[in-house]
């Protein structure tokens, strides 16, 4: 596909890398030439400096011919401005990131289809629904809701005390044979492994395993975790996502008790007046005589949602040492990424990489319904439908051979019925499979199923 990026920011660059990997034909146009430079030192793309609001630099930029255009700059009237020009201009399919989520609200004046926006993506709303389910998860490292919330795929640090530990993957299937589950990967000192039956399980593995979202809980238990119920929340930092999360939180059935600390006081005084339920806090999310004496030692969780991704970390860190439960980070340096189990965070969210996720999804063509690059660990989980003449159905699964680096997870047959797959599953066609991927097996799992 001929793809248009407008935007060379932490998302334009994450997408044009994932994009030229595939084999698409990728320019990016930006009017910063320090960001084009590393994007056309570091990846096989077309770059151009230029402004995304100017009909003379989209029309240099080819958007007429393009397949997709993306409007991934800082600015939400860039992006729809942009996202105007461009469809008049014959860019087939427009995709826009805006973060003010009035053009999305039933009740706006102006649809984002009267403006030529095909898709508009939220990546904070998004990064806010990853932390709430890992809140309501209170020991997974990772929750990924499946088939419309009906399976889960979610990570577990196996502890020394575990009685999975030590235990090969054939042992663990027969141990816990009351519940249906697929291990489908683990993390080992930043190392990816596709399981296999004689692979044995280690203290500290992170484990990726996919079942139905009632057996969750019971799995849970059974790994050694107990998924306490959480009520205290402490929110570091009131930046758009600490408050959407506030907000979310504070209307939840759940009656969570929630405070939130922003450094900024007038900041701090409009979100005490819109936060109905949620103790509002001037001060300096990182002093760490503020966090005692406001009572973090009480709290099940604390999320750090600053700007400052080092200061996040740090406030993290702190908190885990005084003892909180479950801390959460916003963290958007790749690089931090794999080393945040490692210093000892619990959880990791990257708001670029929401983006990402959405955007790659509408882009990707043909059977794929959904899809999750998964953090820490390059991998996607994604569903694909089973088409007529594809090559896996009507056989039980023990007799399909897979790409390596792939893994198959689940069946949503069409009836709706959930099943986890095993050996002798038979996907049919219509059926959405659930599949586990390397990003060099992603091709290959799709061009299976067409």
């Amino acid at each position: 596909m001929k793809i248009v990026i407008v935007g060379a920011g932490d998302v334009g660059y994450e997408l044009s890398k994932i994009l030229s990997d595939e084999k698409h034909d990728v320019i990016i146009m930006d009017r910063d030439s320090r960001s084009l430079k590393k994007i056309s030192d570091n990846l096989d793309v077309l770059v151009q400096e230029g402004n995304a609001t100017s009909p003379v630099d989209l029309v240099q930029a080819k958007v007429k011919n393009a397949d997709v255009m993306l409007a991934v700059t800082n600015i939400d009237e860039v992006n729809i401005v942009s996202s105007v020009m461009a469809k008049r201009l014959g860019a087939k399919t427009v995709i826009a990131r805006v973060r003010n989520d009035e053009l999305s609200r039933p009740d706006s004046p102006l649809s984002p289809s009267e403006l030529g926006i095909d898709t508009l993506i939220h990546p904070e709303l998004a990064a806010v629904h990853e932390i709430r389910l890992l809140l309501k998860r209170a020991s997974a490292t990772d929750v990924v809701s499946l088939a419309e919330d009906r399976m889960q795929l979610i990570g577990l640090r196996l502890k020394a005390s575990s009685k999975l530990t030590g235990m090969t993957l054939e042992e663990v299937t027969k141990t816990i044979d009351e519940i249906p589950f697929r291990l489908v990967a683990l993390t080992r000192r930043g190392n990816t492994v596709i399981p296999k039956g004689n692979n044995q399980l280690k203290s500290m593995d992170n484990l990726f395993i996919l079942c139905k979202t009632e057996d969750v809980d019971s799995f849970i238990k059974l790994t050694g975790h107990k998924d306490e119920k959480f009520e205290n929340i402490m929110i570091s930092g009131g930046s758009e996502v600490g408050e959407l999360l506030a907000k979310e939180l504070s209307q939840d059935s759940q009656n969570w008790n929630i405070k939130l600390i922003e450094p900024d006081i007038e900041q701090a005084n409009v979100m005490a007046n819109e936060l109905k339920n949620v103790l509002v806090l001037n001060g300096n999310p990182t002093d760490p005589n503020l966090l005692v004496t406001e009572g973090i030692a009480d709290m099940d969780a604390f999320i750090s949602v600053t700007k400052d991704e080092e200061s996040n970390i740090i406030s993290c860190l702190m908190a885990k040492h005084l003892e909180v439960k479950k801390t959460v980070a916003i963290v958007s340096k790749p690089e931090y990424l794999p080393l945040s189990e490692t210093i000892g965070l619990d959880a990791a969210i990257n708001v670029k990489a929401s983006a990402s996720d959405e955007i790659h999804r509408c882009i990707r063509t043909g059977n794929i319904t959904t899809i999750k690059a998964l953090r820490g660990i390059k991998a996607e989980v994604f569903e694909v439908v089973a088409s007529n003449r594809c090559k896996v159905i009507n056989k039980p699964l023990k007799k399909v051979k897979l790409p390596d680096g792939s893994i198959l997870g689940g069946i949503i047959k069409e009836s709706g019925e959930t099943e986890i797959a095993t050996g002798n599953s038979v996907i049919h066609k219509g059926d959405r499979v659930i599949v586990f991927a390397l990003p060099y097996a992603i091709d290959k799992v799709i061009e299976l199923f067409q």
